[in-house]
């Protein structure tokens, strides 16, 4: 016999809510569920953390800049305009724009400083692109050395080849200083467009930045799919038209980027037009910050909105990239060219004695340049006497003031010299080493996260600052935290904040494009077996891709080592080598300035041999120096 239980009104209630309890659920615990899973993925704690810090580390300089704009300065030309000595006003803008000095200010400055870029541009895509084409397309001898050295104008800091270009082109009879050694040896004398100018600047910038167009172009001539060039080639195609219809268009994503990274270096580049005596908008702001402060923060601006353009065009070329993708991985073996049996070692020597004068030749000149009597005394080389040389520079430890060397001790025995060499070590370690490690944990965060809105706009902000030229970030940093306010002008915390600032791009994609490469499964398996994310960074990630995460500290250092566009404005001259050098070219101590070049290359190949004999770390690697 069957027993029925029957409930209570109260009790069927009460046995009613529970059912609707057990029917929906808490959402207050759904959503701390969610909180809690969220904040148990380390990438979007790195996301969130370094999206805030890069986003005010961005912003706010840029703030600061533009409300620089609009303030009226004591002791500046917008005070004697406007006849206030505080508050706000637009008359820098008006001053600017329309004065009959806003040529000479403001247009010409601007239209050297796009033709500049430009040039830039085509001569590194040229001559780096040629290269590339030749040591991963062609049978060219002497590969691995070329390949090597020929990424030393990058290493090395950005005016070096301007002083050469000097030294060499230079004469009294054209540019009124003293003569170079093609005047002073062989009575040589160059126009005045080739000595200085639009022309020298954009050749030595464009061989400086050959290297972006070499590394660019040639990873990708190096795992281009063969199958399509080989194709053509059955078809009976000829050999321009193969080059213009398959190659170039493969290519074009690399010389897109080259392009954009290029024309923003260059549009920022101080101390290249400066040598060579082109007002830029970067040289036309040195000049003008003292007196026309507000029109200066101006320039800064202009050069600012220049980079915002670059960074929107990299993302629409990202967006085509689709377009000119061939094949995922390599399908066939690259015929290499042949250039015949005496073009493949001609052409070889031909780019040494090219590489010789742009790496090796630098460093012979400024060792030379510390034991000239006077600069540009080359007599020795004819008179064959050596007693024409002196070692003056070097090993006088006393102050005297009639020796020429305007009180200074010797090179051995300067203690500003080597109280900033020892500076310069310590602000390029502690930049590389934070720069570095953000720029790791953003790579591996957006890697993780690739497809996710916020992740793109932490990547894009942290890539940001590269894009904008020095000047205008040293200018922002500057006008953020050397104020009434907040001062840090002239100490090793303001150059580190924008150091870090600016080289953290370096370190993020270069961690970015290495840890695309890393299969998610390496890291899911060891999710599987709980072991915690530190130990997968240090046991699993970081060994795999080791060469590249250390070019994402080694790039940082180096870049800092030779850096001055950046530092000019936040420190004393004398603070570090790269302002020394500048002081001491100032007072024409040329041997002292050729000192501290020599001493700063030196110092850079040393630490890139050295990272690239232990780690393997090299930025040629795998095009043509194995």
């Amino acid at each position: 016999m069957k027993r029925i239980c029957t409930l209570q009104p109260g009790q069927q209630r009460k046995e009613h809510l529970k059912m609707e309890a057990i029917a929906k659920p808490d959402k207050s615990a759904i959503f701390k569920n969610k909180v809690k899973t969220w904040f148990s993925q380390p990438q979007n704690i790195i996301l969130l953390l370094f999206g805030i810090v890069l986003t005010f580390s961005t912003v706010a300089p840029i703030v600061a800049i533009v409300k620089d704009t609009f303030a009226i300065h004591p002791g500046t030309i917008d005070q004697h305009l406007t006849g206030r000595a505080t508050g706000y006003t637009v008359v820098n803008y008006i001053d600017l724009f329309t004065s009959r000095l806003a040529v000479t200010n403001l247009w010409k400055p601007l239209l050297n400083t796009v033709i500049l870029s430009v040039l830039t541009c085509f001569i590194s895509i040229l001559f780096g692109g040629l290269f590339a084409f030749l040591v991963t397309r062609t049978d060219m001898k002497f590969k691995r050395y070329l390949s090597s050295i020929f990424i030393f104008p990058y290493i090395m800091p950005q005016w070096t080849l301007a002083v050469v270009w000097q030294h060499m082109f230079y004469s009294n009879k054209v540019t009124g200083t003293s003569d170079g050694l093609l005047a002073a040896l062989f009575h040589i004398y160059f126009p005045h467009w080739w000595c200085q100018g639009v022309f020298p600047s954009a050749v030595v910038l464009g061989l400086h930045y050959a290297p972006f167009a070499y590394i660019l172009i040639g990873g990708i001539f190096k795992n281009m799919d063969a199958n399509l060039e080989e194709a053509a080639t059955i078809l009976d195609t000829p050999k321009w038209k193969i080059m213009f219809k398959v190659t170039l268009p493969m290519i074009k994503p690399a010389i897109l980027s080259t392009i954009l990274l290029v024309f923003g270096s260059a549009m920022g580049s101080y101390p290249v037009p400066h040598y060579l005596s082109l007002t830029t908008l970067s040289t036309k702001y040195i000049s003008m910050n003292s007196k026309y402060t507000g029109e200066a923060s101006i320039l800064a601006i202009i050069m600012m909105v220049f980079g915002v353009l670059i960074l929107g065009l990299n993302q629409m070329s990202l967006k085509s990239r689709k377009n000119y993708t061939t094949v995922t991985g390599k399908s066939g073996q690259l015929t290499k060219l042949t250039i015949g049996k005496v073009g493949k070692y001609l052409v070889g020597i031909i780019f040494i004695v090219i590489t010789f004068f742009t790496s090796i030749w630098p460093i012979v000149l400024f060792a030379l340049e510390t034991f000239l009597p006077n600069p540009g005394d080359y007599s020795f080389l004819y008179t064959g006497n050596l007693a024409h040389l002196t070692t003056k520079w070097w090993v006088t430890n006393e102050n005297i003031t009639e020796n020429g060397m305007y009180g200074q001790a010797g090179i051995l025995y300067n203690k500003t010299i080597w109280h900033a060499f020892f500076g310069t070590l310590f602000l390029a370690t502690i930049c590389a080493l934070i720069a570095g490690t953000i720029g790791t944990l953003i790579g591996y965060a957006v890697a993780k996260k690739r497809r996710n809105k916020w992740a793109n706009y932490v990547n894009n902000v942290a890539f940001l600052p590269y894009l904008m030229p020095s000047i205008a970030v040293g200018a922002a940093f500057f006008i953020l935290f050397s104020n009434e306010h907040i001062n840090l002008f002239n100490t090793y915390t303001l150059l580190i904040i924008a150091g870090v600032v600016k080289y953290i791009p370096f370190a993020s994609r270069s961690s970015l494009n290495s840890m695309l490469q890393i299969s998610n499964e390496l890291e899911e398996a060891a999710i599987i077996m709980n072991t915690p994310w530190i130990k997968r960074m240090t046991r699993i990630i970081i060994p795999i891709q080791k060469s590249s995460i250390i070019s994402g500290y080694l790039l940082p250092f180096m870049t800092c080592l030779r850096e001055l566009s950046l530092f000019l404005l936040l420190c004393t001259q004398g603070f570090i080598l790269s302002t020394t050098l500048d002081y001491f070219d100032e007072m024409g101590l040329y041997a002292f300035s050729s000192a501290i070049n020599l001493i700063l290359i030196v110092t850079i190949l040393i630490f890139n041999t050295l990272v690239n004999k232990l780690t393997g770390a090299s930025l040629d690697s795998g095009i043509g120096g194995k």
